[in-house]
């Protein structure tokens, strides 16, 4: 018997259990003998057979389901073959419908911010245009001990060799899979809105990252009825249609008055600061906070055409110490971690009318929504958009103003 912090480990336990509600994090929970289990490639109300894949003898442990006893309305077979228990972690849901997918995504928003930000919602997941395969257009695979590229298994090092994507976009992996790198390097792959390729490598030389480009190394991209070009490994929307339906979003819910002014933070390369520029006009003032150098350049740039639009180049809680005028409208579109409590604080005390929260984690969202509402702010819209469809994750668009 194995002991884990004076408890007898499970690890590689079979056990045979209910399946309870979807939870954040591309997992099912049930409970057997008081423990909490959260279990993979499975769906609520199934009866499977699963195995423990991780116990640290705490109150928790995590489990795949490896045999289906009885299958939940919405299973199907899995168009990916390295998809399943113990083969690629990129994908959490291709075993479920993609509607059905939808609805787990939903109920997790709704869970999230009920349980963290104490809001009762109704959520409705939209899928974006070109279905749940064929979208991702970055992606990143690495070289195992042999050299072949693939990628890792699920909370783990271990490199599963793939011979496609299929929710890569078509022949962004031609090329890249059929040949040898370097043992544990890994390959950055981007195929932008004009159909270019492009390849980087990186790899660790005395503990410090290197890259090398391969091909390309500059995207072109197309969205909110402009043209844009950017580093092809820096951050733009992975699924080819998010940026201009998220733009749009922004569009409709900003309302920046004619010679107003408003806040893009986390700005990237200035996608809804050109959305809010053109509402300000030429009389308003946006200004865009982004910490990544390169970003700052390919925005100004990008936006050379819109003089309204005033860059500041450094992390948002730093820059936001002395940001003037204060705002009618701020957009902001943290990392995954979200905005944080010190952030949000620096938001309200411009006092502005409206602020449109972008998120990729519905649990950031909710705790940054608990610390607007703790200052005179509430939740008014919430649209929830499949960007990431057979993965957990989903994006948030938040509208929150004044009570």
């Amino acid at each position: 018997m194995n002991a884990v912090q004076g408890k007898e480990s499970w690890l590689g336990r079979s056990i045979e259990l209910e399946v309870g509600p979807v939870a954040h994090g591309g997992h099912c929970v049930s409970s057997v003998d008081g423990r909490v289990v959260f279990v993979r490639h499975t769906l609520p109300g199934e009866q499977v057979v699963a195995q423990i894949t991780e116990d640290n003898g705490g109150a928790f442990c995590r489990a795949d389901a490896v045999t289906v006893l009885r299958a939940a309305p919405g299973r199907v077979e899995p168009p990916c073959p390295f998809s399943g228990p113990g083969l690629c972690g990129g994908c959490d849901w291709q075993h479920v419908d993609p509607s059905v997918q939808r609805e787990l995504k939903a109920a997790v928003v709704a869970e999230q911010l009920q349980r963290l930000a104490g809001l009762e919602r109704r959520v409705v997941v939209e899928a974006l245009p070109g279905g749940p395969l064929d979208w991702r257009s970055r992606v990143r695979v690495v070289a195992g001990k042999d050299g072949r590229a693939g990628f890792r298994a699920h909370r783990s090092h271990r490199v599963i060799v793939v011979d496609g994507c299929q929710i890569a976009v078509p022949n962004a992996l031609d090329g890249v899979l059929d040949r040898r790198w370097r043992p544990g390097s890994e390959v950055e792959v981007t195929r932008d809105g004009a159909g270019r390729g492009h390849l980087r490598e990186l790899t660790m030389v005395r503990g410090r990252e290197k890259n090398r480009q391969l091909q390309g190394g500059i995207a072109i991209e197309e969205a909110a009825g402009r043209d844009w070009r950017l580093d092809a490994h820096g951050f733009w929307q992975v699924h080819p249609a998010a940026a201009t339906a998220f733009a749009a979003v922004v569009a409709d819910w900003s309302q920046v008055p004619r010679g107003g002014t408003a806040w893009d933070l986390y700005a990237g390369v200035g996608l809804f600061a050109a959305v809010l520029a053109e509402q300000a006009g030429p009389e308003g003032t946006v200004i865009a906070v982004e910490s990544g150098h390169r970003a700052v350049k390919d925005g100004k740039a990008a936006l050379a055409d819109l003089p309204q639009v005033h860059w500041r180049d450094g992390r948002v809680e730093q820059v936001l110490r002395d940001i003037r005028p204060t705002p009618d409208v701020v957009v902001l579109d943290p990392p995954r971690k979200g905005a944080g409590k010190p952030v949000v604080e620096s938001i309200v005390a411009g006092a502005p009318d409206r602020v449109i929260y972008v998120a990729c984690d519905p649990a950031a969202l909710a705790r940054d929504l608990a610390t607007f509402a703790g200052h005179g702010y509430h939740l008014a819209e919430l649209r929830a958009f499949d960007a990431f469809p057979m993965t957990h994750h989903v994006e948030c668009i938040a509208l929150v103003t004044k009570i």
